[in-house]
C-alpha cells in the first residue's frame, strides 16, 4: 500500500507542464524511495530467484519488472539539462512508473495471469484484426486514391474504422468506399468483443481457482 501511494505521488509532477520547487521535491523523494526499493530487491534477488543461486544477482536486473523499475528511475537522475530535446523522451519514460502497479496490485497481477493463460486465443484475434486492417486499408487506398494521400492514411482510417472510433478527419466519399467502411465497423464490433469475452471468462476462472485453493 505504501509503494502504491508513492507511485501515485511520483506521477503528480507529470501532470504539470511547468515544474516548481514543490513538484521537484515530490520527484526527488519518490525517486529516492524507488532507488532504495530497487537496490533492496537487487540485494535480495537470491531469495526470489533461489534456483539460480549467486547468478540471481546478475539475472535480476534483466527481469521485466527490474527494467521497468530502472526506467522509472533513470529520467530523474539524468545529468542532461532540461533544454535538451532528449529530455522530452526521458519525461515520456517516466510514465513507466505507472507500470509498477503490476507488482503491488493483486487485480492487475490476475489480469496479467489471464493474458498469459489466454495468450494463444488473444494472439489469434490480434492476427485477425491486423490482417483485416491491412486488407481493408489496401482496398480503400485503391478505390479512393483521392481521399487518401498515402497507404498510411488508409491504414490509419482502417484502424479507426475497425475499432469503431471514426474521428471523421479521413473518410470515404464513394459508394463502394462507404460499403467497405460499413463492413469494417461491423467486423470491428466483433473483433473488439472477442478479446473482452475471453479476458472476462479467464478472469472468472482465475478467481474461482484462487478461492478453491484458499
Amino acid at each position: 500500500m505504501f509503494m502504491m501511494i508513492v507511485i501515485c505521488a511520483s506521477i503528480i509532477p507529470l501532470c504539470f507542464k511547468e515544474q516548481n520547487n514543490y513538484l521537484n521535491i515530490i520527484d526527488k523523494v519518490t525517486v529516492t524511495i524507488f532507488v532504495i526499493d530497487y537496490l533492496l530487491r537487487w540485494f535480495t534477488a537470491d531469495f526470489k530467484l533461489s534456483k539460480y543461486k549467486y547468478r540471481a544477482f546478475v539475472i535480476y536486473p534483466f527481469s521485466p519488472m527490474a527494467i521497468i523499475d530502472l526506467l522509472s528511475i533513470l529520467p530523474s537522475v539524468t545529468i542532461l539539462n532540461s533544454g535538451f530535446r532528449l529530455f522530452k523522451l526521458f519525461r515520456l519514460i517516466l510514465t513507466f512508473r505507472i507500470l509498477r502497479f503490476v507488482r503491488y496490485s493483486k487485480s492487475i497481477r490476475i489480469i496479467v495471469e489471464v493474458l498469459k493463460k489466454e495468450k494463444s486465443i488473444l494472439m489469434a484475434v490480434c492476427y485477425l484484426a491486423f490482417g483485416y486492417i491491412i486488407v481493408s486499408g489496401l482496398i480503400m487506398f485503391q478505390v479512393e486514391p483521392e481521399s487518401f494521400n498515402s497507404l498510411f492514411d488508409a491504414l490509419y482510417w482502417s484502424t479507426t474504422a475497425l475499432t469503431t472510433v471514426g474521428y471523421g478527419d479521413i473518410y470515404p466519399v464513394t459508394v463502394f468506399g462507404k460499403l467497405v467502411s460499413m463492413v469494417s465497423s461491423i467486423v470491428g464490433i466483433a473483433v473488439v468483443a472477442l478479446p473482452a469475452g475471453v479476458i472476462t471468462g479467464g478472469y472468472i476462472d482465475v478467481i474461482k481457482s484462487e478461492k478453491d485453493n484458499d
